[in-house]
């Protein structure tokens, strides 16, 4: 069995709070780094609870996350501050609606997401890794900054599936104002952390309307233009959700809902798989041996081309480095809930109003699920059926599990596998990635990583 030698390092990680933060030292450590908020013993207990203004609890026990996320979901709706940071950006959308609402939405949009469906989309994804490597090359033998890379490679896979052609669609302008609303709306604000309502306005998050105004304006237009125009020959995302109906209710999305979906999956659609990508090769870069191994699998399926989706059976190693690099550093790294009813979780009682919280990033880190948690080690997933499916939640769980997740791993393996084929990946001294949770936890000052062709 070809085995990686083990690297002892540790790869970047963040101090998690030593002791209890009160509001203002709440906010403060909020504004710079959400991870920084979650207490250290969180690795080390299956729950945690306390009170900031409202009474809240960080949940790590498996057993208790899928109560939360399957067998009592109705009790465990999206929380106010998750509803009132992303409601502006994309409405009522299968990531925030509930009940009903959410139900006629996913059964609409699951056909789109089939595995038929993301197969299909898959020579997108292959001719954009096949451009970033043409980047990448030009930057041979010098640093790149591979997280700008990737930002711009998996934009132009999920602007390619959702609006192929372009019609009425400024891609650059899209990402403009997904870039300020993330930078300025998605911070916490003092009045989240005080449990404020809802209704009252949040300042940081006023700036970024215009832009958002503006992009759902464009979204609009350029749907009504597709009504117009028909699908394409090969059906993109967009073909496909007009297409989409309840087959329980025969309802349809309407321009507005369509817009917010959309927006919905480029928003989270681009920039996660971005950063597990990112995360991906800056794991690969600080372990050479692992880098080595994975690279030897996609030179040995590729040769000199670009992956495919007809590769993935012989990626199994890549996949496996995805794998860890999101448990390492899950995109959605923080889930948060308001519970509704009286329940018990892990023999603690939850009260209706609680704050109940999934902070995946420690639940991915902790010690009585994992061994050596804080070590990269992909052969961890060797056998996925040995962790417990509510122990490693990148996607969430139960019904809500986010809808893209196959198009997801799929777009990161092809990438992924293409470059570790073409080219060498090496740390940048003194410019480790510090992970950042704002919205999505960021390699706060990219990945920098020394590029060697063949």
């Amino acid at each position: 069995m070809d085995i990686a030698p083990r690297n002892l390092a540790l790869p970047a990680r963040v101090p998690l709070a030593d002791r209890p933060l009160g509001i203002w030292a709440s906010f403060r450590t909020g504004q710079r780094n959400l991870l920084e908020l979650i207490p250290e013993i969180a690795t080390r207990q299956p729950m945690v609870s306390g009170r900031l203004v409202k009474r809240w609890h960080m949940v790590m026990d498996p057993g208790a996350n899928r109560r939360i996320l399957k067998e009592a979901l109705e009790h465990y709706p999206k929380s106010d501050v998750t509803k009132l940071i992303l409601t502006p950006a994309i409405g009522d959308s299968l990531f925030i609606a509930e009940g009903a609402h959410w139900h006629w939405q996913r059964r609409a949009a699951a056909p789109a997401f089939s595995v038929r469906n993301v197969q299909a989309l898959a020579p997108v994804m292959t001719a954009a890794a096949e451009r970033a490597a043409e980047r990448i090359a030009a930057g041979a033998g010098g640093a790149v900054n591979l997280l700008d890379e990737m930002v711009a490679t998996t934009f132009d896979v999920i602007s390619d599936v959702t609006f192929s052609g372009g019609e009425a669609f400024d891609r650059d302008a899209v990402h403009r104002a997904i870039d300020a609303y993330i930078a300025g709306a998605a911070r916490v604000s003092l009045l989240d952390i005080m449990g404020a309502p809802m209704w009252v306005p949040r300042p940081s998050r006023m700036f970024s309307a215009s832009a958002m105004r503006a992009m759902k304006t464009m979204a609009d237009a350029a749907i009504e233009h597709r009504r117009g125009a028909g699908r394409h020959d090969v059906p993109d995302l967009l073909d496909l959700l007009l297409e989409g109906e309840d087959p329980e209710t025969r309802r349809k999305m309407n321009t507005a809902e369509l817009r917010d979906n959309l927006l919905t999956f480029i928003v989270a659609g681009h920039e996660t798989t971005a950063l597990t990508l990112a995360w991906s090769l800056y794991l690969c870069a600080f372990d050479p041996g692992v880098q080595d191994r994975a690279r030897r699998e996609a030179k040995a399926a590729l040769g000199d081309r670009a992956a495919t989706v007809a590769d993935l059976p012989a990626l199994t190693y890549t996949r496996q480095v995805v794998d860890e690099a999101l448990r390492l550093y899950p995109p959605a790294a923080f889930l948060s809930r308001t519970a509704t009813a009286h329940d018990t979780l892990c023999g603690r009682e939850v009260r209706p109003g609680d704050t109940v919280m999934l902070p995946i990033y420690a639940l991915h880190r902790n010690r009585v699920l994992w061994s050596d948690p804080d070590r990269f080690d992909p052969d961890r997933f060797a056998d996925p059926k040995t962790i417990d499916r509510f122990a490693y939640l990148p996607f969430g769980g139960g019904p809500r599990i986010c809808i893209g997740a196959s198009f997801a791993l799929q777009e990161a393996v092809i990438i992924l596998a293409t470059l570790l084929a073409r080219f060498r990946f090496a740390p940048v001294p003194g410019k480790e990635p510090k992970p950042v949770l704002i919205l999505t936890l960021r390699p706060e000052g990219g990945v920098w990583l020394n590029v060697a062709g063949e």
